[in-house]
């Protein structure tokens, strides 16, 4: 089964709307090579239309360009694109195509596919809560920057239950980027202060 795998960049207060805004300054070699290992490596990319959006009107041209970022493009540019749309949309970027059917259904098809490769997810913040709430998201790669943005669209939206996740790796990078891995956990732990209280430190003084 393929396993899909988001990637987000966030700020230290959840915000996830317009990084351009905020992120660059703490675009390293480190963190090119964290965005390489998750995007630069899948041969399938599942997009949001504002995402997709975005990348179509800068990739394409930046790959033309044959600057220092024209390997990259041409990686995103010879993956598979599938995006996810309400409405029909035409398509000028190559290997570009719109989902087909129920969202779920379709993931779900993609996930049970016989080549082994990775699917992945860049932004696409409206797609990662789906497909979480439908337990189809395998790993979420939050790229934490510290700073707090203090308005904008956040991750995670309010809702009566809560979303467990467990950490499969971190790192942190110079410029104080933590590079957090995560994976659905299930149910979410029980406990209260009585459980907590045995784990506090313990003094004779």
């Amino acid at each position: 089964m393929r396993k899909i795998v988001s990637q987000l960049f966030i700020s230290l207060d959840g915000v996830v709307e317009d990084p351009h805004i905020w992120h660059f300054p703490y675009f390293d070699d480190e963190m090119g090579v964290a965005v390489d290992a998750v995007i630069g490596r899948a041969d399938t990319l599942l997009l949001g239309r504002r995402t997709y959006d975005s990348f179509a009107g800068a990739w394409p041209e930046r790959e033309a360009a044959g600057g220092e970022d024209a390997p990259f493009a041409k990686v995103i540019g010879d993956a598979r694109k599938i995006v996810v749309s309400r409405r029909p949309l035409t398509f000028t970027w190559r290997n570009s195509e719109q989902h087909q059917g129920d969202l779920l259904d379709a993931v779900r098809a993609l996930k049970n596919e016989p080549d082994g490769s990775r699917i992945a997810i860049s932004g696409s913040v409206s797609l990662v809560r789906q497909l979480l709430a439908a337990g189809l998201l395998d790993e979420l790669n939050l790229l934490v920057h510290p700073i707090a943005v203090r308005k904008g669209m956040r991750l995670f939206d309010e809702a009566e239950t809560p979303t467990p996740l467990k950490l499969l790796s971190s790192a942190t990078f110079a410029t104080g980027v933590l590079d957090l891995v995560y994976a659905p956990a299930g149910e979410a732990g029980e406990g209260g202060y009585e459980e907590a209280k045995a784990h506090l430190p313990h003094s004779d003084r």
